[in-house]
């Protein structure tokens, strides 16, 4: 226990500054059992931290543990608890929940067993917590850390502190909200770097090997996370691979299952499958005409889960339109439903239609237009960097 008190302790007094996420904020830290979800380099661990630093300053009742310690190999993390638990403590943090393999009954057993005892986790984006879990559904509180929004980045990068605003604020009062922050920063001068190298935190440290570290994450996430959860084979792996190029080149684009499974050389069935997989990742979105409503069905649209994604793996297919459309999608899809509309290129909550372009694009009375290049909208003609404001 004193071993891993140490650790904790050292990383607490060893880390950098960091950005301050607003999911910090907004998650209920009332429930007993808590779950981080987020992609690899998203920056569970720090947040993690944040949380011990922000909250419980100075209590030696909370313990951040890492699961890729091999001490775990030999104990159980319920028995781990309960010591936990008799000495006084009151929050454990278990990192990369993962990595521990019987996670999801012991978990329950931390619970059951330790009414005053509360347990934050972190997990991969792929890892079923509570859908088909009967040890923990309905008991796991579950969140998702996404990247960055643009709002964040740009809260870090240019040493401000610039506000969440809802959609529905942005719909009603984007002149004035635009206008408000533009005499405060330039946010244009911030946004194609945003776009390239601005998603995952780790710009902050390591700027010049962003691309190299992405595509590290990109390909762990290929080689372990969704082969490990699905139960993919090895041999098949690039198969994924080779489907999410493809993807990343052609983004956006209206998958024809039959050519893609041509080229994968695998089933229809497989890709519908990989398909899922990959959303599931958090590597791509998929864009339906019914939006949830239709997921066992041949999505409309095909676009990579951020910008970021696109310079790492299709850097040849970065144009303006995909950037845009990509950054569009990534930003509003956090807290906002979206699914293809007949009148433009999305519609978000089901009534709100959007084309989504450069400045020359023009809204109609039952169309929004985010428009990129452009510090303030007017009418139906809204900024599209406005929309990173929305976490």
């Amino acid at each position: 226990m004193e071993f891993f008190q140490h650790i904790h302790q050292s990383l607490l007094d060893s880390s950098n500054p960091t950005i301050k996420r607003e999911l910090l904020s907004s998650i209920n830290w009332d429930n007993q059992l808590i779950c981080i979800k987020g992609f690899r380099g998203v920056g569970k661990t720090t947040f993690l931290l944040d949380y011990i630093k922000d909250k419980y300053p100075g209590d030696n009742s909370t313990l951040y543990i890492n699961l890729n310690n091999f001490y775990f190999t030999k104990r159980k993390i319920s028995s781990f608890a309960d010591e936990f638990a008799k000495r006084g403590g009151k929050v454990l943090l278990f990192d990369q929940i993962q990595k521990y393999p019987d996670w999801s009954a012991d978990l329950r057993k931390c619970v059951d067993d330790n009414p005053g005892l509360k347990i934050v986790f972190t997990s991969s984006p792929v890892l079923r917590v509570a859908e088909g879990n009967p040890d923990l559904n309905g008991i796991a509180s579950i969140n998702h850390l996404e990247g960055l929004s643009f709002r964040e980045y740009l809260n870090y990068t240019a040493e401000k502190n610039l506000p969440v605003i809802s959609f529905e604020d942005i719909l009603k009062n984007h002149v004035k909200i635009a206008k408000e922050i533009v005499s405060k920063v330039r946010p244009l001068a911030f946004f194609n770097e945003y776009l390239k190298n601005g998603y995952f935190p780790y710009f902050i440290d390591n700027p010049n090997f962003y691309a190299n570290t992405l595509l590290k994450h990109i390909n762990l996430a290929l080689e372990i996370d969704v082969p490990y959860i699905n139960q993919i084979e090895l041999k098949y792996l690039s198969k994924l691979r080779k489907l999410l190029h493809i993807i990343a080149s052609e983004t956006p684009f209206t998958p024809n299952v039959s050519k893609l499974a041509a080229s994968v050389k695998t089933s229809r069935a497989t890709i519908m499958n990989y398909l899922k997989y990959l959303k599931n990742a958090k590597l791509i979105h998929l864009l339906y005409s019914n939006g949830e409503e239709d997921q066992m069905k041949k999505p409309d649209k095909v676009y990579l889960h951020n910008t970021n994604l696109l310079y790492a793996i299709a850097p040849n297919n970065t144009e303006n339109l995909n950037l845009r459309h990509t950054f569009f999608y990534n930003q509003l899809a956090y807290k906002n439903n979206l699914k293809s509309s007949e009148k433009g290129d999305f519609c978000v909550n089901g009534k709100y239609h959007f084309i989504v372009g450069g400045r020359k694009i023009e809204p109609t009375s039952e169309v929004y237009a985010a428009s990129d290049v452009i510090e303030i909208g007017e009418g139906n003609k809204i900024p599209l960097w406005l929309f990173g404001f929305l976490y």
